[in-house]
C-alpha cells in the first residue's frame, strides 16, 4: 500500500520551497492542511521528514533523495495529464497578461488558429507576476520569470521603461528637453508614483516634493491615457514597439528603467507538442516589428 498520493504532494512542494507556508500558498490550502498532510506522510514512514525550527522547516538528509525522486515524477505525471487532457478537448488554455494579451497575442491570435485547426485556444486572464499552477494553464504569459521545479521560461520581451507621449500632447505642451522637465511635465503613474520616482532618481534629479499626475490601477487604463495625450508615461518600449515605430508615441529620454527585468511565456517541462507549437510560434509573433494579424 503507497501513501496518499495528496501527502506526497504536499511533502514534495514542502522540501522543494523549505516552508509549509509557501507550499500551502502554492497549492492553495491552508498551513494547518499542510502540516496534517506531513504528519501522516511521517506516521507512514515511521519517522520524521522536516526538522522543525522556530521560524522555517528543513528536510532530513536523507529524505533529498525521495523529494527529488516525487518532483521528478510529479512533473511527468502533470505533463502527461496536461498532453491527455489537450488530445481529448483539442482545448489549450493561455493565461496571458491584459497588456501582452491586448497588443501581441489578440491581434495575431487568427494567424495560430488557422496554421493549428484542430487546437482550440481559450485566452483567460494572468495576474502580474503570476505564477505557473498546476492545471490552471497550458502556457502562461506574465511578467517576471518563473523559477520553479519542472517550470521552462521562454523570455518575450525587455521590461526596460522610458518616458513617451504622444505627438498630440507634445504639440500642446512642447517637447521637454530635459530630464528636469519631463519630470516637471504632466506625468501619469502606473499604480503607484514610485517608478517616476525611481526614474529621476536615474537621471540624476531629486524631486522637492510628491510628482504630479493621476494614478492608474490598471496598465491599460495608463496605456490609454498616454496614446490619447493626456501626459507622459513610463512604459516598456519593446511592449510598446508598434505604437513607436508608427509615431503614436514618442520616446522622450535614453534614461531607462527595470532594465533587468522582463515579460516570460512559461510553460510546463516537459510540455506537449501543441504547447511547443505555440511556444515557439508566440515567441515568433513577439520579435515581429508590425502586426503580424
Amino acid at each position: 500500500m503507497l501513501p496518499s498520493l495528496s501527502a506526497l504532494r504536499v511533502f514534495e512542494a514542502a522540501a522543494r520551497l523549505n516552508s509549509f507556508s509557501r507550499a500551502a500558498e502554492e497549492l492553495h490550502v491552508t498551513h494547518a492542511a499542510v502540516s496534517h498532510q506531513i504528519r501522516l506522510l511521517e506516521d507512514w514512514f515511521g519517522r520524521p521528514l522536516f526538522l522543525r525550527e522556530k521560524r522555517s522547516v528543513r528536510l532530513v538528509p536523507d529524505a533529498s533523495a525521495l523529494a527529488q525522486t516525487l518532483s521528478v515524477s510529479l512533473t511527468r505525471i502533470e505533463a502527461e495529464a496536461r498532453a491527455f487532457r489537450m488530445k481529448a478537448t483539442g482545448e489549450l488554455t493561455v493565461a496571458c497578461i491584459a497588456s501582452i494579451a491586448t497588443r501581441w497575442l489578440i491581434p495575431a491570435l487568427p494567424d495560430f488558429l488557422k496554421a493549428n485547426q484542430d487546437l482550440n485556444v481559450r485566452v483567460v486572464y494572468a495576474m502580474a507576476e503570476q505564477r505557473f499552477r498546476d492545471g490552471d494553464c497550458d502556457v502562461l504569459v506574465t511578467l517576471g520569470e518563473d523559477r520553479g521545479e519542472g517550470r521552462e521560461c521562454t523570455r518575450l520581451f525587455s521590461r526596460a521603461n522610458r518616458p513617451v507621449a504622444s505627438p498630440s500632447y507634445l504639440a500642446r505642451q512642447g517637447r521637454p528637453q530635459t530630464p528636469h522637465e519631463i519630470a516637471t511635465a504632466d506625468l501619469l503613474h502606473d499604480e503607484t508614483p514610485d517608478r517616476w520616482l525611481n526614474w529621476c532618481r536615474k537621471a540624476g534629479l531629486q524631486p522637492d516634493g510628491p510628482l504630479r499626475g493621476p494614478v492608474f490601477q490598471d496598465f491599460n487604463l495608463l496605456a490609454t491615457a498616454v496614446i490619447a495625450g493626456h501626459g507622459i508615461a513610463l512604459c516598456p518600449t519593446e511592449v510598446f514597439r508598434r505604437e513607436i515605430d508608427s509615431g503614436d508615441l514618442i520616446i522622450l529620454s535614453d534614461v531607462e528603467t527595470l532594465t533587468d527585468e522582463g515579460y516570460f511565456l512559461v510553460t510546463s517541462k516537459p510540455a506537449s507538442a501543441a504547447v511547443l507549437t505555440f511556444r515557439d510560434w508566440f515567441s515568433t509573433v513577439a520579435q515581429s516589428p508590425r502586426d503580424s494579424g
